[in-house]
């Protein structure tokens, strides 16, 4: 029995070592004390360094953030919860180091997903590979896109679970399912999760046809219950922050808009969700998902320049117009032409890389999908064509739009082309299947004999296409457009010519390389059936062409170079200037910076200072509308950067020597005003910040003037800052009569409660974006104070959540051993 048991472990041991050691040699710098340097990680450190001082000094992480954009939830930044269960991404990733660490998950989790579905383990270990180093997981890496990685990482684990319960295991299967439906959402990436669910309710829908047509009732009941049990409890443990992101969401740029901003021209409006154009933004052309398949037909990423022979042709073409400035500037102009050209290379747009699944794999799978009977091909194959589908968006926008406007939730998300993390799990798992159905099944030689010509036809159908592709596109793009400048038309049809000559011949390449692994393909399945390689031989030979292949093709987006020493990283990200020494001598709790040496998009002023602008993907609508009307034109209202409390600006000369100007104008922390202006809509109010004196008066909504009452003014008036901290604020009053008071803090209805003196009173939106309140006149201690209603609830949520989770992942892994145990002693007897 024991030796019985080992042999059983040995396949599982090999292949968890196997993962550990790949995933150390691809991440090899990490071995030498280096860090991979991404911009966005350099970003979130920006970002959050506010939250992780306040939590260094207090031991709590603060709800709200006060160095970004003048003030905004701390929710999408850093927040803390409350669970039972240990940081389980350090168990899964077994330690490793960052980023080989993301790596082993993927791999792991689809390994555990493939011996789910009772595949040979060296089956599993081909597809755990080839999911887990698809090049889309290392380009997202590169940029520092984390959340995202967990979130694909954890979905074959989900995946497994469910289909554990499909298949009957009930205990385990609940066991998995709930683990699963807690990291995916843990993970805390809506839109990943999302396509996730998108692939689990074709693969269930498809499933239940099964089951129905079975008359098997009683199945369909038990995973109902136990899908629902796994889902509500990975829910529960996810609800504080999705409670808080959800209500956060609807204030955010996801949450649509009131305002239409072109230009200095403001116009009312009233729609939900992204903007159509801002939610279509990096779409893919039609033809583009075959990078999955071909991961340079569309140039690789915009990083890439043009190959360097079509450089040189395109080169002696403009020295053949013998113009003599020409000739000297040629190659320097030639050189800045990118070799990307597909659907994001739109003005404003880049590629990062092509999300390559596999030749091989895509190969596979649509082998599989050809020949392979059974609901789950049909749940995968239905996923797979709405995931390239949705990629698309705005150049097959009549369908997307469609999806856009009436698909829940789905107009919260931007990106198309990330939906094709949909296929990239779809086609492995359809790939993994064909290889166990042909080389491991029982018949599986003889359906392979039966279809042969049919694997043929799909094979030579899919090179037709890609040839029709080949000869039927137009080979422009949207960079194009750039060419349009003040070039002479001469030069410019030199420029746009050679580089669709050189897209066209780059497609050509891809196509003959395409060609190449379907031969390949073709021979192993052909030595098969003569009996010439076994089914691990074969296996083990596709393991290795695709490994090497995606090996290839990743190395190019996750380099050594972009590893660096540990200091130097933070060192050249966060280095405190002249001019952050200069205002960090300013003791006073409350001023804001505005950053112009730096860029609008850094979170360099946020990590050391509290800054009125910075970067994060998800602002406040309110705000974003202030920024987009005032800071998008030009140099913004000085009464605006008063009334923001900006007492520095950091400016950069032309020699680059960064220094800070003072602002002594500055309104300070609050202020009375002498009267108010009453706007109609939105729009006037948001019109009116660029043309008021915002230290006299204040802005305020129409509706609002009714509870606020007449202002009197009293020269003697004073309002004053008392404390001053990220949750909490206040301030004490004096005044002979009532005073309305402005606070330059932005507004957020969801949480903030202001109080005078104890008894709470209604916080009113000013000057768009900032908080007012009506002060009675007296002496008064004004306090405000964030105390978000969902985020106390979900706490206790979550931790009663995380409880069940313990239960449900112990008890059923349990329950499952006891059943297998007392089955083997009915066996024995």
């Amino acid at each position: 029995m024991k030796n019985n048991w080992v042999k059983q472990l040995v396949p599982h041991v090999i292949a968890v070592v196997v993962f550990v050691v790949v995933s150390l040699i691809f991440c090899k710098p990490v071995l030498e004390g280096n860090v991979l340097n991404q911009h966005d990680i350099v970003g979130w450190k920006g970002a959050a360094q506010n939250a992780l001082d306040v939590k260094a000094k207090t031991g709590t992480a603060p709800l709200w953030n006060t160095g970004l954009f003048s003030g905004m939830p701390n929710y999408q930044i850093y927040m803390e919860g409350k669970s039972v269960l240990p940081n389980l991404i350090k168990v899964f990733g077994l330690g490793l180091p960052n980023p080989a660490n993301f790596f082993f998950i993927a791999c792991i989790c689809f390994y555990i997903l493939a011996l789910a579905m009772g595949l040979n383990p060296v089956v599993a270990v081909f597809g755990a590979l080839a999911y887990g180093f698809s090049t889309y997981n290392p380009v997202i890496l590169s940029a520092g896109h984390e959340t995202k990685m967990y979130a694909i990482g954890f979905m074959p684990l989900l995946l497994a679970g469910l289909l554990l319960i499909f298949n009957k295991r009930y205990w385990i299967g609940l066991a998995v399912a709930t683990l699963g439906a807690y990291q995916e959402l843990m993970s805390n990436h809506p839109q990943i999760n999302y396509y996730f669910f998108i692939i689990a309710a074709f693969i269930i829908l498809f499933y239940l046809v099964r089951w129905v047509r079975e008359k098997d009732f009683k199945h369909i009941i038990f995973v109902f219950v136990l899908s629902t049990v796994a889902a509500l409890a990975g829910l529960g443990s996810y609800y504080q922050s999705y409670a808080a992101t959800k209500e956060y969401t609807e204030f955010t740029m996801r949450g649509g808009k009131s305002v239409e901003i072109k230009g200095d021209q403001v116009t009312a409006a009233n729609t939900k969700g992204l903007d159509e154009d801002y939610a279509f933004s990096y779409s893919m052309k039609m033809p583009e998902p075959l990078v999955m398949l071909m991961p340079n037909a569309y140039g690789g990423s915009s990083a890439e320049p043009l190959k360097e022979k079509a450089q040189e042709s395109i080169i002696e073409r403009l020295t053949a117009l013998n113009i003599p400035q020409l000739n000297s500037a040629a190659p320097q102009m030639v050189g800045q032409l990118p070799g990307y050209w597909g659907g994001m290379a739109k003005p404003g747009e880049s590629n990062s890389g092509p999300p390559y699944v596999g030749a091989i794999i895509c190969l596979l799978a649509l082998i599989g999908f050809a020949i392979v009977k059974g609901p789950l091909k049909w749940g995968l194959l239905v996923a797979t064509v709405l995931g390239i589908v949705m990629s698309w968006g705005s150049y097959f926008s009549d369908f997307n739009l469609i999806l856009l406007h009436n698909l829940p939730l789905y107009n919260k998300f931007r990106a198309p082309s990330m939906a094709l993390v949909i296929p990239q799990l779809t086609l492995v798992v359809m790939a993994v299947v064909t290889v166990q159905q042909l080389f491991f099944s029982a018949d599986g030689k003889q359906l392979l004999q039966q279809n042969f010509k049919r694997v043929l036809y799909v094979l030579g159908g899919l090179i037709v296409v890609i040839g029709l592709v080949y000869i039927g596109q137009s080979y422009t793009s949207g960079y194009d457009e750039l060419l349009t400048g003040e070039l002479p038309d001469q030069i410019k049809m030199i420029l746009i010519g050679g580089l669709k000559s050189a897209r066209q011949s780059l497609f050509l390449g891809q196509l003959f390389r395409t060609v190449l692994f379907a031969g390949v393909l073709a021979g192993i399945l052909y030595l098969f059936v003569k009996g010439t390689l076994k089914p691990a031989l074969a296996t083990g030979i596709l393991l290795l062409v695709v490994f090497i292949d995606l090996w290839a093709v990743d190395k190019k987006y996750l380099t050594d170079e972009n590893y660096v020493p540990k200091e130097t990283a933070e060192a050249e990200n966060f280095v405190k200037t002249a001019a952050d020494e200069q205002i960090l001598k300013d003791k006073d709790p409350h001023f804001r910076v505005f950053d112009v040496a730096n860029g609008f998009n850094s979170n360099h002023a946020a990590y050391f200072h509290r800054s009125i602008l910075g970067y994060h993907p998800a602002k406040l609508r309110i705000y974003q509308d202030i920024i987009e009307r005032y800071f998008g034109t030009g140099q913004p209202p000085q009464e605006l950067l008063n009334a923001l409390d900006t007492r520095y600006i950091i400016t950069q000369n032309q020699q680059g020597q960064v220094a800070t100007i003072p602002n002594p104008g500055a309104y300070g922390a609050a202020w009375f005003v002498k009267g108010l202006k009453p706007e109609a809509d939105a729009a006037r109010e948001l019109q009116a910040v660029g043309n008021t004196q915002l230290k006299d008066t204040a802005i305020v909504p129409q509706a609002a003037v009714s509870s606020i009452g007449t202002v009197q003014t009293d020269t003697t008036a004073k309002i004053t800052l008392v404390k001053y901290t990220n949750d909490a604020i206040e301030y004490t009053s004096t005044s002979n009569t009532p005073q309305f008071a402005v606070f330059s803090e932005v507004y957020y209805p969801a949480g903030w409660r202001a109080t005078v003196d104890g008894k709470e009173t209604p916080i009113i939106k000013a000057n768009y974006f900032m908080r007012g309140l009506l002060v009675p006149a007296g002496k008064h201690t004004v306090n405000f104070d964030f105390e978000p209603a969902t985020v106390k609830k979900g706490i206790t949520i979550s931790y009663v959540s995380s409880v069940l989770i313990v239960i449900l992942v112990l008890g059923g892994f349990g329950m499952q051993w006891w059943l297998d145990r007392k089955t083997k002693n009915k066996v024995t007897v």
